[in-house]
């Protein structure tokens, strides 16, 4: 915390009439990780009046609207980053959320695939197979559900949230015996949200 505030600190004190859209990026991405998403996409309208070709700009405005659930708008800035980077992974992927909160779960899942399809082993990757096990849970295919999260702890076997999702999706199947051995997984690596669950259901 006391880095960003210094971060941010450094870069206020560097505004001018003459200061770039990097350093107005800069300064948004500050403020967004102190939690002001407002005062965020402010300066990153800023940075893109400067420059507006720049893909990630728009992706990281997205997701300062995003966070204020102005999904529509959030939208328009993914779509935009992808008019402009087809290959940017990050803007799939955080527009696949959205069409999840929205409920358009096919929606999603298309989104979550284009970034699966790159191959790319990386955590973005990892992300949207867990991303894609949430909308499939939804949509109630809990088999394709437990695919995209055993591809997910196969990229990453320290996610808690994963376990805890795959458990729930065991839950639904009625295979309380294998959810307890995820939720306690879960629970070895931090995440607290399936006491209750083992509480109830497990002991």
């Amino acid at each position: 915390m006391k880095n960003l505030l210094f971060l941010l600190s450094m870069v206020i004190l560097n505004t001018s009439f003459g200061q770039t859209a990097q350093e107005f990026f800069d300064r948004g991405f500050a403020k967004s990780n102190l939690g002001d998403y407002s005062g965020a996409i402010v300066d990153y309208n800023k940075a893109i009046d400067k420059n507006n070709t720049e893909a990630d700009y728009y992706n990281y405005r997205g997701l300062a609207k995003s966070y204020l659930k102005d999904y529509t708008a959030a939208i328009k800035d993914y779509n935009k980053t992808i008019e402009l980077d087809p290959n940017n992974l990050k803007a799939y992927n955080n527009r696949g959320n959205i069409m999840r909160n929205l409920e358009d779960y096919r929606g999603a899942i298309a989104d979550y695939t284009k970034v699966i399809d790159k191959n790319s082993n990386d955590a973005i990757m990892q992300d949207s197979y867990n991303n894609r096990g949430l909308a499939n849970i939804y949509l109630k295919e809990y088999t394709s559900a437990i695919e995209d999260y055993n591809k997910a702890i196969e990229l990453d076997p320290y996610d808690a949230r994963v376990f805890t999702n795959r458990g729930d999706a065991k839950q639904y199947q009625g295979k309380i015996t294998d959810a307890c051995m995820d939720w306690k997984k879960a629970q070895e690596l931090g995440d607290p949200n399936n006491d209750e669950k083992i509480k109830n259901l497990c002991e």
